[in-house]
């Protein structure tokens, strides 16, 4: 048998074995054992990233930690949401907030995340008419409202948790691992090249 007939019976053997190994939803590999309390290891993991982690006991919080983060950065108080986050008190904390897909001129954008994945430290967003991509993708800063009971352990619990809610995945899922960043042009680590330059999650709830 020539060189090239090893490889390729490797690769047929390889493909066989991945056929049986998540045939009925099996895993091949083992996921990793979950951490007793997720949403420590989560703040963690997220803040090595660069993201900014938050926390607020209520939802009703969030529009006044909000307002804090944008002052404390000398923001103007105006951002574009979700829609399913517009009925949030936003002008109770003198916040101007609009609830449509983002465009190139909007500073700051709110979402939900449909859950985090606390090994990684990285919000899963799935994309909707309630939940347009736009509005974590265009603005330079991206404020994600996440709920600490939608932190799950593993990536392959959040792939799970995708396929028992919907079904067909949506049109898009994205994944937020921090500020967007690249050191394409001579090695030097440029944030905001490709998305927002900065990240800060308010996780709502213990």
């Amino acid at each position: 048998m020539s060189a090239r007939d090893r490889i390729l019976a490797r690769v047929a053997d390889a493909q066989t074995v991945n056929r049986h190994a998540y045939a009925d939803g099996q895993r091949r590999y083992q996921a990793p054992a979950p951490a007793s309390d997720l949403a420590p290891l989560f703040g963690e993991r997220a803040t090595r990233l660069g993201s900014e982690v938050l926390r607020v006991e209520d939802l009703l919080e969030v529009p006044a930690a909000v307002a804090r983060y944008l002052a404390t950065y000398r923001l103007a108080p105006r951002a574009v949401c979700w829609p399913e986050l517009i009925a949030l008190p936003w002008s109770r904390a003198r916040l101007e907030v609009e609830a449509r897909a983002a465009r190139d001129d909007d500073a700051v954008g709110l979402t939900g995340a449909f859950c985090a994945i606390a090994e990684t430290g990285t919000l899963m967003l799935l994309s909707g008419p309630q939940t347009p991509a736009t509005v974590s993708l265009l603005p330079d800063i991206h404020i994600a409202v996440l709920g600490a009971a939608n932190i799950v352990a593993t990536m392959e619990v959040a792939w799970a948790r995708v396929r028992a809610r919907h079904g067909a995945l949506p049109r898009a899922v994205n994944f937020v691992s921090g500020p967007s960043r690249t050191a394409d042009v001579e090695q030097t680590v440029t944030l905001g090249a490709h998305g927002p330059r900065a990240v800060s999650i308010i996780l709502v709830g213990n």
